[in-house]
Protein backbone atom coordinates (compact mmCIF):
# COMPACT_ATOMS: atom_id res chain seq x y z
CA UNK A 1 0.00 0.00 0.00
CA UNK A 2 1.10 3.58 -0.65
CA UNK A 3 1.62 6.19 2.04
CA UNK A 4 -1.64 7.91 1.04
CA UNK A 5 -3.51 4.59 1.39
CA UNK A 6 -2.23 4.24 4.95
CA UNK A 7 -3.21 7.83 5.72
CA UNK A 8 -6.73 7.35 4.37
CA UNK A 9 -7.22 4.10 6.32
CA UNK A 10 -5.97 5.82 9.48
CA UNK A 11 -8.81 8.38 9.23
CA UNK A 12 -11.60 5.85 8.68
CA UNK A 13 -13.32 5.62 12.09
CA UNK A 14 -15.40 2.58 11.14
CA UNK A 15 -12.23 0.75 10.17
CA UNK A 16 -10.45 1.87 13.34
CA UNK A 17 -13.34 0.56 15.47
CA UNK A 18 -12.92 -2.83 13.76
CA UNK A 19 -9.23 -2.70 14.69
CA UNK A 20 -10.13 -2.08 18.36
CA UNK A 21 -12.36 -5.16 18.21
CA UNK A 22 -9.52 -7.17 16.66
CA UNK A 23 -7.26 -6.19 19.57
CA UNK A 24 -9.85 -7.51 22.04
CA UNK A 25 -10.04 -10.72 20.00
CA UNK A 26 -6.31 -11.23 20.33
CA UNK A 27 -5.07 -10.60 16.80
CA UNK A 28 -1.42 -9.59 16.63
CA UNK A 29 -0.43 -6.00 15.79
CA UNK A 30 1.23 -6.96 12.53
CA UNK A 31 -1.62 -9.29 11.69
CA UNK A 32 -4.02 -6.35 12.09
CA UNK A 33 -1.80 -4.25 9.85
CA UNK A 34 -1.87 -6.90 7.12
CA UNK A 35 -5.63 -7.41 7.45
CA UNK A 36 -6.78 -3.80 7.46
CA UNK A 37 -3.97 -2.03 5.62
CA UNK A 38 -3.32 0.59 8.30
CA UNK A 39 -0.06 1.87 9.73
CA UNK A 40 1.45 0.51 12.93
CA UNK A 41 1.17 4.06 14.31
CA UNK A 42 -2.64 4.01 13.94
CA UNK A 43 -2.87 0.64 15.74
CA UNK A 44 -0.57 1.65 18.58
CA UNK A 45 -2.51 4.90 18.94
CA UNK A 46 -5.68 2.89 19.62
CA UNK A 47 -3.89 0.73 22.19
CA UNK A 48 -2.26 3.73 23.85
CA UNK A 49 -5.57 5.53 24.28
CA UNK A 50 -7.57 2.63 25.75
CA UNK A 51 -8.72 3.61 29.23
CA UNK A 52 -10.82 1.58 31.63
CA UNK A 53 -11.51 2.37 35.28
CA UNK A 54 -12.18 -1.21 36.39
CA UNK A 55 -15.15 -1.46 38.73
CA UNK A 56 -16.61 -4.80 39.91
CA UNK A 57 -20.30 -5.36 39.26
CA UNK A 58 -21.10 -6.49 42.82
CA UNK A 59 -20.04 -5.47 46.30
CA UNK A 60 -20.25 -8.99 47.71
CA UNK A 61 -19.41 -12.39 46.25
CA UNK A 62 -20.09 -15.71 47.94
CA UNK A 63 -16.85 -17.27 46.66
CA UNK A 64 -14.00 -15.86 44.60
CA UNK A 65 -11.53 -18.15 42.86
CA UNK A 66 -7.94 -16.89 42.66
CA UNK A 67 -5.13 -18.17 40.45
CA UNK A 68 -1.80 -17.11 38.98
CA UNK A 69 -1.30 -16.82 35.22
CA UNK A 70 2.03 -16.28 33.48
CA UNK A 71 2.77 -14.22 30.40
CA UNK A 72 6.03 -12.93 28.97
CA UNK A 73 7.12 -9.48 27.78
CA UNK A 74 10.13 -8.55 25.68
CA UNK A 75 11.48 -12.11 25.61
CA UNK A 76 10.38 -15.54 26.75
CA UNK A 77 12.86 -15.29 29.63
CA UNK A 78 10.98 -12.36 31.16
CA UNK A 79 7.82 -13.69 32.76
CA UNK A 80 5.20 -11.27 34.02
CA UNK A 81 2.60 -12.81 36.31
CA UNK A 82 -1.07 -11.96 36.58
CA UNK A 83 -2.84 -12.96 39.79
CA UNK A 84 -6.57 -12.37 39.65
CA UNK A 85 -9.90 -13.05 41.33
CA UNK A 86 -12.69 -14.66 39.32
CA UNK A 87 -16.38 -15.21 40.03
CA UNK A 88 -17.44 -18.51 38.51
CA UNK A 89 -21.19 -17.88 38.54
CA UNK A 90 -21.03 -14.70 36.47
CA UNK A 91 -17.75 -15.22 34.61
CA UNK A 92 -16.46 -11.85 35.89
CA UNK A 93 -12.83 -10.97 36.53
CA UNK A 94 -13.33 -9.07 39.79
CA UNK A 95 -9.81 -7.77 40.50
CA UNK A 96 -6.24 -8.38 39.41
CA UNK A 97 -2.60 -7.61 40.20
CA UNK A 98 0.51 -7.79 38.02
CA UNK A 99 3.94 -8.67 39.37
CA UNK A 100 6.21 -11.54 40.22
CA UNK A 101 5.03 -14.96 41.29
CA UNK A 102 5.38 -14.35 45.00
CA UNK A 103 3.47 -13.60 48.18
CA UNK A 104 3.81 -9.85 47.62
CA UNK A 105 1.73 -9.99 44.40
CA UNK A 106 -0.85 -12.29 46.02
CA UNK A 107 -1.13 -9.84 48.91
CA UNK A 108 -1.42 -6.98 46.43
CA UNK A 109 -4.50 -8.69 44.97
CA UNK A 110 -6.08 -9.03 48.42
CA UNK A 111 -5.37 -5.37 49.13
CA UNK A 112 -6.90 -4.48 45.78
CA UNK A 113 -10.12 -6.32 46.67
CA UNK A 114 -10.30 -4.41 49.95
CA UNK A 115 -9.61 -1.05 48.30
CA UNK A 116 -12.47 -1.71 45.86
CA UNK A 117 -14.80 -2.30 48.80
CA UNK A 118 -15.34 -5.95 47.86
CA UNK A 119 -16.43 -8.47 50.48
CA UNK A 120 -16.58 -12.23 49.97
CA UNK A 121 -17.66 -15.31 51.85
CA UNK A 122 -14.63 -17.40 50.88
CA UNK A 123 -11.53 -17.52 48.71
CA UNK A 124 -10.75 -20.64 46.63
CA UNK A 125 -7.21 -21.28 45.38
CA UNK A 126 -4.82 -24.09 44.54
CA UNK A 127 -2.23 -25.28 47.07
CA UNK A 128 0.41 -22.63 46.39
CA UNK A 129 1.78 -21.53 49.76
CA UNK A 130 1.74 -17.82 48.89
CA UNK A 131 -2.05 -17.94 48.64
CA UNK A 132 -2.19 -19.51 52.07
CA UNK A 133 -0.14 -16.62 53.47
CA UNK A 134 -1.96 -13.84 51.64
CA UNK A 135 -5.46 -15.05 52.53
CA UNK A 136 -4.71 -16.39 56.02
CA UNK A 137 -7.43 -14.19 57.58
CA UNK A 138 -10.15 -15.37 55.18
CA UNK A 139 -12.26 -18.49 54.84
CA UNK A 140 -9.98 -20.28 52.42
CA UNK A 141 -10.57 -23.43 50.35
CA UNK A 142 -7.42 -24.91 48.79
CA UNK A 143 -7.15 -27.58 46.12
CA UNK A 144 -7.57 -28.05 42.39
CA UNK A 145 -11.18 -29.06 42.98
CA UNK A 146 -11.88 -25.49 44.12
CA UNK A 147 -10.45 -23.71 41.06
CA UNK A 148 -12.08 -25.44 38.10
CA UNK A 149 -13.85 -22.25 37.07
CA UNK A 150 -10.79 -20.02 36.97
CA UNK A 151 -8.68 -22.72 35.30
CA UNK A 152 -11.23 -22.74 32.50
CA UNK A 153 -11.06 -18.95 32.33
CA UNK A 154 -7.26 -19.16 32.00
CA UNK A 155 -7.82 -21.15 28.82
CA UNK A 156 -10.29 -18.53 27.61
CA UNK A 157 -7.73 -15.75 28.21
CA UNK A 158 -5.10 -17.61 26.20
CA UNK A 159 -7.55 -18.23 23.36
CA UNK A 160 -8.72 -14.61 23.31
CA UNK A 161 -5.29 -12.99 23.26
CA UNK A 162 -2.28 -14.21 21.30
CA UNK A 163 0.00 -12.33 23.71
CA UNK A 164 -0.96 -14.84 26.40
CA UNK A 165 -0.25 -18.04 24.43
CA UNK A 166 2.13 -20.45 26.16
CA UNK A 167 3.98 -21.30 22.94
CA UNK A 168 3.93 -18.41 20.52
CA UNK A 169 6.13 -16.05 18.53
CA UNK A 170 3.55 -13.34 19.24
CA UNK A 171 4.22 -11.55 22.51
CA UNK A 172 4.34 -8.01 23.86
CA UNK A 173 7.56 -6.09 23.40
CA UNK A 174 6.67 -3.44 25.97
CA UNK A 175 4.95 -3.76 29.33
CA UNK A 176 2.79 -0.68 28.68
CA UNK A 177 1.13 -2.21 25.61
CA UNK A 178 0.91 -5.59 27.35
CA UNK A 179 -1.26 -4.04 30.06
CA UNK A 180 -3.33 -2.12 27.49
CA UNK A 181 -4.06 -5.31 25.53
CA UNK A 182 -5.11 -7.00 28.77
CA UNK A 183 -7.65 -4.32 29.71
CA UNK A 184 -9.15 -4.66 26.23
CA UNK A 185 -9.69 -8.38 26.81
CA UNK A 186 -10.81 -7.79 30.42
CA UNK A 187 -13.47 -5.34 29.27
CA UNK A 188 -14.72 -7.79 26.65
CA UNK A 189 -14.98 -10.63 29.20
CA UNK A 190 -16.75 -8.54 31.84
CA UNK A 191 -19.06 -6.47 29.62
CA UNK A 192 -19.47 -8.57 26.46
CA UNK A 193 -18.66 -5.49 24.38
CA UNK A 194 -15.56 -3.79 23.02
CA UNK A 195 -13.49 -1.07 24.66
CA UNK A 196 -12.89 1.92 22.38
CA UNK A 197 -10.68 4.98 22.86
CA UNK A 198 -12.57 8.25 23.40
CA UNK A 199 -11.78 9.59 19.92
CA UNK A 200 -13.62 6.64 18.31
CA UNK A 201 -16.82 6.87 20.35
Amino acid sequence: LSHSDYQQAGRDKTLLRCIARSIANGQSIRGIRRTFGVSLYAIYKILKNLKYAHCPKQKHYDTLEVDEFWTFVGSKKRKVWLIYAYHRETGEIVAYAWGKRNTHTAQKLRNRLKSLGISYGAIATDNWNSFKKAFKDDVHFQGKWATKGIEGNNCRLRHLCRRFFRKSCCFSKKLFYHFKAFISVLYFINHKSFLLPAYLL
